[in-house]
């Protein structure tokens, strides 16, 4: 088939890591990068792909038949609006937007377009969570009692000389417990309402470095959340799935789910369970979920070129984006007043 042809907006870091999934990716194509930075220029060179400094620019070219949004969370709905109105399917980093109402619009004007909006949640394309997420479906862990997600990790100082990450809606709970969260939903369930505390005591800039959270899921289930980026440890995501090279792999763990026949610990893949009688006198054991390779980017991207030329549903729809913020905001929202948030609110 003829390669879907994707364009990038913002060259930084995670631009330049979908740049490199597309390069692997079936059935895609990069040709474009837009980013007025002068890096953004060196880097289209070497992919040997053309380079705009708006997004304009590259919507008036006509040169791609989607698009990856890899801006500040800030510029998210400007730049998908711009999309949309062009027909440009657009797949939009997480967070979807920082703003509610926005991004309640952004998912709106999609809908009503017909023009598909995708969020950027790629671990949910991890083999990993789709074998857990299987596992969890044909019922190895019985009903879900309780989940735990885990983010600790010390950023360094000069991950703050960007002014951005310094303000507000760069904080862990959007720029990293998104994803936590979003793979929560995934794996466990919507949740009905979230009590969370944050801090900022450690750096004292606009946002917060450090948050715990507790959350009632719409099932039954409880869960926690404990995250801060101002803390020199080994349980995240990032320095335990080995998703991203940029990390060092500590073989830890930073997830588990419990439920009344099992429990999962991710991401190692184990499901704990007795063999016989479930009791605490009794044996315990675990055994490895069988899953599947491959790069989350790569299937992503793999993905969205399916839903661009085949008309397939994307995995992480802008709804299922809008719902991951709204939990969120929950969250800050529980912080500053000092309440426990119901998302039907």
């Amino acid at each position: 088939m003829t390669p879907v042809r994707f364009a990038i907006v913002g060259a930084g870091l995670i631009g330049a890591r979908h740049a490199k999934a597309i390069a692997q990716a079936e059935e895609a194509e990069l040709v474009a990068i837009a980013d007025p930075a002068p890096g953004a220029a060196a880097l289209a060179r070497t992919l040997g792909v053309a380079q705009f400094d708006t997004l304009d620019a590259l919507i008036d070219a006509k040169i791609c038949d989607a698009v990856y949004l890899c801006t500040p969370t800030a510029m998210h709905g400007q730049g998908a609006r711009a999309c949309i109105a062009a027909g440009l399917p657009v797949l939009v980093e997480k967070p979807l937007e920082s703003d509610i109402p926005a991004a309640r619009a952004m998912v709106a004007e999609a809908e009503a377009a017909g023009v598909p909006l995708l969020t950027g949640h790629h671990r949910r394309h991890n083999p990993l969570i789709a074998a857990a997420k299987s596992e969890i479906e044909n019922g190895a862990l019985g009903r879900i009692v309780s989940a735990h997600a885990m983010f600790w990790l010390m950023k360094p100082d000069d991950y703050f000389d960007v002014p951005w990450r310094r303000a507000p809606g760069a904080g862990p709970i959007l720029t990293n417990l998104a994803h936590d969260l979003d793979l929560m939903r995934h794996l466990v369930g919507e949740v009905a309402s979230v009590e969370a505390l944050g801090s900022n005591a450690i750096r004292g800039h606009a946002v917060e470095e450090t948050c715990v959270v507790s959350f009632a899921f719409a099932n039954g289930a409880l869960g926690t959340a404990n995250i801060s980026d101002s803390i020199v440890a080994p349980w995240s995501w990032e320095m335990t799935a080995g998703e991203n090279p940029a990390y060092p792999v500590t073989g830890e763990s930073c997830y588990q789910i419990g439920g009344t026949q099992g429990a999962l610990d991710l991401p190692s893949g184990r499901i704990w369970g007795h063999p016989g009688k479930r009791s605490w006198w009794e044996p315990i054991q675990a055994r490895m979920s069988p899953r599947a390779g491959g790069d989350p980017l790569v299937l992503q991207a793999e993905q969205f070129a399916r839903v661009v030329s085949r008309g397939e549903a994307p995995l992480v729809s802008g709804r299922e984006g809008l719902r991951t913020i709204e939990l969120l905001d929950a969250i800050l929202r529980s912080i500053e007043s000092g309440k426990r948030i119901h998302l039907q609110e």
